[in-house]
């Protein structure tokens, strides 16, 4: 059985090891520009010189609108992928190798981010602007904003943000892409019964719910070269009852995603309602979603990502070993540990991955 720091082929790209660095947000492009800033470039590269396989930037958006906050990245236009060139140069020399989150927050959009306020509410002066989603119905935060329905050839337009925001993203140099339909974002709000109630071709039955997602899949997919591979995270459950998005739907939406030319699907969950009930909390308590995609697509080459208080080297590599997921990625334990692998390897009695600058620590 394959082990926590074995290689991994995804097409002709390898990663070093089966640790990824999940994205995370870090709200700090300093003009609301959807810049990369040095802080990018240190917060990302500490994680390759940290010794993960793979690292995935924060939920970067398609276009201004897409953005959480308005000090999150942006990948919308070639000055975008210019400021993020070095960042993805410096994790390649150090081994690891650089994605990127493309994103749209849909009806989530327009937030202060944390810190900012006592609250988690929208930006509704000057520095904000209208959400959009797949009806008129905003996201229940406290001070919620209106919100725009996509009229269908709006939809259409969506789908070619994303295919231009992954040009984009070769040209700064990144060697993988994940389509972001996760976590109560727009292509989460489409595919999920709980907030998509059109009656256009992009509502309706799991087919038309599901249509987005396939075609930006397949949009990213067209132009991403061959030998890179595309993922695509996606909520595993809406925690909302049997009448909502399911695991048993996840584990349908997996092959049709594979076949669309998905080569990972990173498996998280939940975020599209406040109002969600997580039934249990604690260490891998998301793997069994992970779990029951991977068991869904046994007949491709698709591979599986867990997720999810994966915090130990132990228990990072059981998963592996007894093949619940093909690799784990870690947010929050990477934010505690960013050499968490150097320290999972040495736990595990394997040669850590360590830059020779840092031999002497070793």
């Amino acid at each position: 059985m394959p082990h926590l720091f074995d290689e991994l082929e995804l097409r002709d790209t390898t990663l070093r090891n089966r640790i990824a660095v999940s994205p995370m947000c870090q709200y700090s492009c300093d003009d609301m520009d959807g810049l990369a800033t040095d802080w990018h470039k240190v917060h990302l590269g500490s994680r390759a010189t940290g010794g993960a396989g793979l690292i995935i930037s924060e939920a970067t958006a398609v276009e201004p609108r897409g953005r959480i906050s308005p000090q999150d990245l942006g990948i919308w236009s070639a000055e975008h992928a210019d400021a993020l060139a070095d960042t993805t140069a410096f994790i390649k020399k150090h081994g690891a190798v650089p994605a990127i989150q493309l994103a749209h927050a849909g009806r989530k959009a327009s937030t202060y981010r944390p810190g900012d306020r006592d609250d988690r509410t929208t930006v509704a002066d000057e520095d904000g602007w209208t959400p959009v989603g797949p009806t008129e119905e905003p996201y229940p935060y406290e001070q919620p904003l209106d919100t725009h329905k996509l009229t269908t050839e709006e939809v259409e337009e969506v789908v070619e943000s994303f295919r231009e925001g992954a040009e984009h993203a070769l040209d700064a140099g990144f060697e993988a892409a994940e389509v972001h339909a996760a976590h109560g974002y727009l292509l989460h709000e489409f595919y999920s019964p709980l907030t998509n109630t059109r009656d256009d071709k992009y509502g309706g039955d799991f087919e038309g719910r599901t249509r987005l997602v396939r075609e930006v899949t397949r949009a990213v997919r067209e132009v991403w070269p061959d030998d890179k591979p595309v993922f695509v995270r996606l909520s595993a459950t809406d925690w909302m009852g049997d009448e909502n998005w399911t695991v048993e739907d996840t584990a349908r939406l997996a092959p049709l995603l594979a076949a669309d030319g998905a080569d990972m699907l990173d498996i998280s969950g939940g975020a599209n309602h406040p109002d969600q009930e997580i039934p249990h909390t604690g260490p891998h308590y998301q793997v069994p979603y992970a779990e029951t995609v991977r068991e869904a697509l046994d007949d491709t080459d698709c591979t599986v990502g867990a997720v999810g208080a994966i915090n130990t080297a132990e228990g990072a590599d059981a998963l592996v070993r007894n093949e619940r997921a093909d690799l784990v990625l870690q947010a929050r334990q990477s934010l505690y540990d960013p050499n968490f692998p150097l320290h999972a390897a040495e736990e595990l009695g394997v040669e850590p991955p360590v830059p020779r600058q840092y031999y002497r620590g070793f």
